[in-house]
């Protein structure tokens, strides 16, 4: 028999029963400062901790609107106890409802079995005559799990994006938009295809991804979240044969509108998610533009456009070359921004189809939106402290433009076909005698200026053109950047 390709693992400690428990992935883990104020929002305590919400508020729609035949009205003290189960939510709480789901298997009916055990508790804080130990059949009336979790979903992504997610992405578009202002006139060569190409500015490049970046940033600032607490196929079945009189599409769309979200008239069992199909495409769309500008600024840094403050890096730059600094920030940007993007994509994909009225792929799928966001976040947050860290060297790009004379040829044989449309002699092939003069060579500014001077155009254009510079050549780029303050 041969001898086994790998000695068996010795024994060792097992820590999957370490105490505290060992986080498994790297936002729990190593990156839990950056994401954290994601926990208010898209982890499991905080979903429960919604779905205690919608929960407690149909309870007080429906008693407030009196359309349950012998339901009490709540008092503003029982309306305040119940809010207050909300808002006093926390580890003994989690701790509680996940040992009631051990019992239930079911992590929405746990819930109602969570809310009913503050109702019989009500008596101790607002004393035996309340009316909430006897409005225990109100909680989850006429509700099917989805009704409960796509409202609790849409508050807590929307909280997510509004408290959270927005405000550091318009940070950092303010940030690349300051930078760009602060160097709208620093001239640097352009690479279009890699090569050296018609200046720009480097406030004017930056000025692009900050147009780009804010741009998405508003796409994601007018999205709605939409809602439905319509029963279990959509149809307010049980609500019409229990309560036949009520308008019950009325008192769901004022429900749904009175949590801030947008009333869905129209579902199966499930709410449809397009509109998280449509939010998670917006904020890939930003990952992938704020990907765009990590790359570039890599480049920059490799070209030596940038410097790299080792101090802001707040590292080691190489563990065995210590003339590095490396741009671990803007690497570590993208491949987050990758996973981030993958899981969006895969978010919108699947979550905008269910089988018939309802299957629950939905389900697990939903559970990794706080995963999605917090890879957006840690990138964002590595971006913004990159370009805190880097310093624009000048001189090295007046040095690639006084290299690229060539990158005038564009300018003169435009200036010649001009001057040949105006009637002026000698104008003819303007682009194939700049094409011979500079492609596959190097042209310092002597030989373009002779260039120039043989060509026999008007005096003011000759002169014109005899005083560009590569480092001057850059058009309007540096009025462009005011376009960020209109």
């Amino acid at each position: 028999m041969p001898d086994a390709l790998f000695e068996p693992t010795p024994a060792r400690t097992r820590l999957a029963d370490a105490v505290p428990p060992i986080a498994l992935g790297p936002l729990d883990g190593r990156y839990r400062g950056a994401v954290a104020d994601l926990v208010d929002h898209l982890s499991e305590a905080a979903l429960n901790r919604a779905r205690v919400l919608v929960e407690v508020e149909w309870l007080i729609h429906l008693t407030e609107r009196g359309v349950l035949p012998g339901a009490p009205r709540l008092s503003e003290a029982e309306k305040a106890y119940l809010r207050g189960v909300v808002a006093t939510f926390g580890p003994a709480e989690i701790a509680e409802l996940a040992a009631i789901e051990a019992e239930t298997r079911h992590d929405v009916k746990a819930v109602e079995y969570f809310l009913k055990r503050r109702l019989a508790a009500a008596p101790a804080t607002l004393g035996a005559s309340t009316a909430l130990p006897g409005v225990g059949e109100i909680v989850h009336i006429f509700c099917t799990s989805e009704d409960i979790n796509n409202l609790a979903y849409a508050l807590t992504v929307r909280d997510a994006v509004g408290q959270v997610w927005l405000p550091a992405a318009t940070a950092l578009a303010d940030d690349v938009a300051s930078l760009a202002r602060a160097n709208a006139e620093v001239p640097m060569l352009a690479r279009t295809h890699g090569q050296a190409a018609t200046p720009v500015t480097l406030g004017k490049e930056l000025a692009v991804l900050a147009h780009r970046l804010r741009r998405q940033v508003a796409r994601v600032g007018r999205a709605e979240y939409l809602g439905k607490i319509n029963g279990a196929t959509g149809t307010y079945g049980a609500h019409t044969v229990a309560v036949p009189e009520v308008d019950w599409e009325a008192i769901a769309r004022s429900f749904v509108d009175g949590l801030g979200l947008t009333w869905n008239p129209l579902t199966t069992q499930i709410e449809s998610h397009d509109w998280q199909a449509e939010l998670y495409a917006d904020v890939a769309r930003f990952n992938r533009v704020l990907h765009n500008l990590a790359t570039d600024v890599w480049t920059y840094i490799s070209l030596g456009y940038f410097r790299q403050r080792l101090s802001a890096q707040g590292s080691t730059g190489s563990s065995t070359m210590p003339h590095k600094v490396n741009p671990i920030r803007f690497e570590n940007a993208e491949a987050n921004l990758e996973i981030s993007s993958a899981l969006l994509d895969t978010l919108a994909a699947t979550l905008v189809t269910s089988r018939l009225q309802r299957d629950l792929t939905d389900s697990t799928t939903q559970r990794n939106i706080g995963v999605a966001f917090g890879h957006s976040l840690l990138a964002i947050d590595n971006v913004r402290r990159g370009l805190a860290g880097l310093d624009v060297d000048a001189e090295a790009m007046a040095r690639d433009l006084d290299a690229n004379w060539e990158v005038l040829g564009e300018a003169v044989q435009s200036a010649m076909r001009v001057a040949g449309i105006a009637g002026v002699q000698g104008m003819a092939d303007p682009y194939e005698r700049l094409k011979d003069l500079t492609r596959g060579r190097r042209v310092d500014g002597d030989a373009m200026r002779a260039f120039i001077r043989d060509l026999g155009l008007p005096s003011e254009v000759e002169d014109r053109l005899a005083a560009l510079t590569p480092a001057t050549y850059t058009g309007l780029a540096a009025r462009l950047v005011a376009h960020l303050d209109a």
